[in-house]
């Protein structure tokens, strides 16, 4: 049977800005017919799309051919005594949950939203709240199944050049067909979570260094609208999965399935959420609220894994909320040493009055080999910013001009706007992508909307 093939009126990435359309979208259901979409995917090029979560144009691909990925989601196999499982690109990372839970495994690594695919998480090479412990999802990714531009598909082990060119290349180097990655043991499907308040940038940055390495999983939600002394004021959320002993207080059927997993789901976003209620007004009434209602202190709350890790997936194409304009999510990491640098960006955003509720601060650890991988040891900074705000990308661009300057590089999966001419600085190793590139894939079968606009 032949791979679904539709013509595509229009694809974004999910903050909704720098729609465009791909001539054909082709639906591969198995290897055989991956193979033969790349062969034919024409003068424009391909490249493999998942669920749609890159928040840019990574995924895009103006006037060429998409892979939509999500047709091939069978799990292979589990070794359920050793936590590793063989799986197709396109099984999410929620599925994953769904059959692992229950075995007393959990995903290595997994971002603000389980509805990622294996293949994006490699691609992205995405990170989580446990970075600063387990590092990147390519971490532990025992080894992947790619389809080059000549139709061969390889089996790349961890370890090598065209592995870690492939971990974090945005799509670059090939399709990822499947992939074999190891889990995280654990005993029950809840969080033991510990809660604290910061009163200011300064007092964030020292709590989180402080404490970070007694956490497997830290982050805090920081109030970019808040100034003068309670600049960079915090909510502070640190966790570890919950012990089967910590259940003994709660009712006979949490004890009775540890391990169950059990996401709710809130009635989805309207289609045409009014963009203008996501203004100064609403955003600081909003985090006044958030700020004031979390405890200053509280330790050992148990959470659902879904709300820890996963609170805005129980509310359907939430990306809505900001209006027909979309958004920009600006993420980007500043390294250690660096803290004067991160601490006038947080200003400019403050002093711009971004009004930003979806906004987390990180500690990475110790970086991974992908060339392009985002996280490197530093401060990672993530904000969402509705799209229409008035002379937002000029200031995003001095933005990235101070990030660059102090060694710093923003995620090219959350990306639809940077300018080509400061990658280099953000990324040392680019040229060597590029160079691996034009070895593997002379013709440039695989191309996507943010590889044109960067040159990659």
């Amino acid at each position: 049977m032949p791979a679904d093939t539709t013509s595509c009126a229009s694809l974004t990435g999910w903050g909704r800005t720098a729609p465009t359309a791909a001539a054909r979208l082709v639906r591969p259901r198995s290897y055989e017919e991956a193979v033969t979409a790349v062969l034919t995917c024409g003068a424009r090029g391909g490249i493999a799309r998942g669920l749609g979560r890159a928040y840019g144009d990574a995924a895009q691909n103006a006037g060429g051919c998409v892979l939509d990925m999500t047709g091939m989601d069978r799990i292979r196999t589990i070794d359920a005594e050793a936590g590793v499982v063989s799986c197709d690109a396109g099984v999410s990372l929620h599925r994953l949950m769904e059959v692992l839970l229950p075995l007393g495994w959990f995903v290595p690594v997994t971002p603000g939203t389980r509805y990622v695919t294996v293949g994006g998480a490699i691609g992205a090479d995405i990170h989580g709240k446990n970075h600063h412990v387990s590092g990147s999802f390519a971490r532990h990714v025992l080894s992947l199944d790619l389809l080059t531009a000549d139709g061969d598909v390889l089996a790349v082990p961890r370890g090598t050049e065209l592995f870690d060119a492939t971990a974090g290349g945005m799509g670059l180097t090939g399709v990822i067909l499947g992939a074999t990655v190891q889990f995280h043991p654990v005993e029950t499907s809840l969080m033991s979570v510990d809660t604290e308040r910061a009163s200011g940038l300064d007092d964030l940055m020292a709590r989180l260094a402080d404490s970070d390495n007694r956490y497997r999983y830290s982050v805090a939600w920081i109030d970019l609208l808040a100034r003068g002394t309670s600049m960079g004021r915090s909510v502070i959320t640190r966790g570890e999965h919950a012990p089967r002993d910590a259940l003994a207080g709660l009712a006979k059927r949490a004890r009775r399935a540890p391990l169950a997993f059990r996401p709710g789901r809130l009635p989805p976003a309207p289609a045409l959420f009014p963009g203008g209620l996501l203004g100064r007004t609403s955003v600081g009434l909003f985090n006044e609220f958030w700020y004031r209602r979390a405890p200053k202190s509280r330790a050992g709350e148990l959470k659902a894994i879904p709300s820890f890790f996963h609170p805005l997936d129980g509310v359907p194409h939430w990306n809505r909320i900001y209006g027909r304009g979309g958004f920009v999510q600006y993420q980007f990491v500043i390294g250690y040493g660096h803290e004067d640098a991160l601490h006038r960006v947080v200003r400019r955003i403050s002093g711009r009055r971004c009004p930003s509720f979806l906004a987390v601060l990180k500690r990475f650890g110790t970086g991974d080999p992908g060339w392009l991988s985002f996280p490197v040891p530093g401060w990672t900074l993530a904000l969402d910013i509705p799209a229409n705000l008035p002379a937002l990308g000029p200031f995003l661009d001095e933005l990235d001009e101070e990030v660059a300057a102090a060694g710093g590089r923003v995620y090219l999966a959350k990306d639809s706007r940077l300018r080509p001419d400061l990658l280099a600085a953000m990324y040392p190793r680019v040229d060597e992508f590029r160079a691996l590139r034009a070895e593997l894939d002379p013709e440039g079968v695989f191309m996507s909307d943010l590889a044109r606009r960067l040159d990659l």
